[in-house]
């Protein structure tokens, strides 16, 4: 359950291990948080994406049919359309939090940040994108390298509020008549100066299956 007055999305996101990045503090401090999900079936897939800001407020929601030859091909498409609407309603300077629920793409988001940073564009750790998946994911780089900080996290499909957007994306289709709507966070309140780190994902996750993020 969320807490009163945050953003569903930004409690996910606090609560969810980030691939490879550990999460200091002040990277909980997102402007906005995208939610994506793609499903496949052999009769027809779709795509979900859920934006909303800091304080909670929907900026936008998307579901839509698609045909995806798999399912790694459905979740970057996913993730590629959520930071389009994103990025057209968002600043530059925004900072992000993803939430997907495919580790391997996660992986790859937080190790192609960490890469923009590193003097040399080395990422920590390989980058493996499937075949099928090179154009969307040049197209994710793209749109990551648009704001200024990003983090994804790495949720269960039973908590991906796109998750339903996807798997039914013809029930869900009237999310995408609702008006286009660029709406800014609200100015967060001052921190105390003695924040304490939290207490590592690995300790929280039992530190198997690659889901930490220390």
């Amino acid at each position: 359950m969320a807490a009163h007055g945050r953003s569903a999305l930004r409690d996910l996101f606090d609560e969810s291990p980030t691939p490879h990045i550990a999460h200091p503090p002040r990277t909980h401090h997102r402007d906005f948080y995208v939610a994506t999900d793609g499903s496949f079936r052999e009769s027809g897939g779709g795509l979900g994406a859920v934006i909303e800001t800091r304080d909670g407020t929907r900026v936008a929601r998307v579901a839509t049919t698609d045909t995806p030859p798999d399912n790694n091909v459905a979740e970057y498409r996913a993730l590629h359309l959520g930071l389009d609407v994103l990025a057209a309603r968002a600043p530059r300077d925004a900072a992000v939090g993803v939430l997907i629920d495919h580790d391997a793409l996660a992986s790859n988001v937080n190790n192609a940040i960490l890469a923009t940073q590193h003097p040399d564009g080395k990422s920590p750790r390989p980058i493996s994108v499937p075949a099928a998946t090179r154009y969307h994911w040049r197209g994710i780089q793209a749109r990551l390298c648009g704001f200024d900080e990003v983090r994804a996290a790495r949720i269960d499909s039973d908590q991906n509020p796109a998750h339903p957007l996807a798997n039914a994306p013809e029930q869900y289709r009237h999310v995408n008549r609702k008006p286009d709507r660029c709406v800014l966070p609200e100015t967060p309140e001052p921190t105390a100066s003695t924040e304490f780190p939290p207490p590592s994902r690995a300790d929280r996750n039992g530190g198997s299956g690659g889901r930490a993020s220390d």
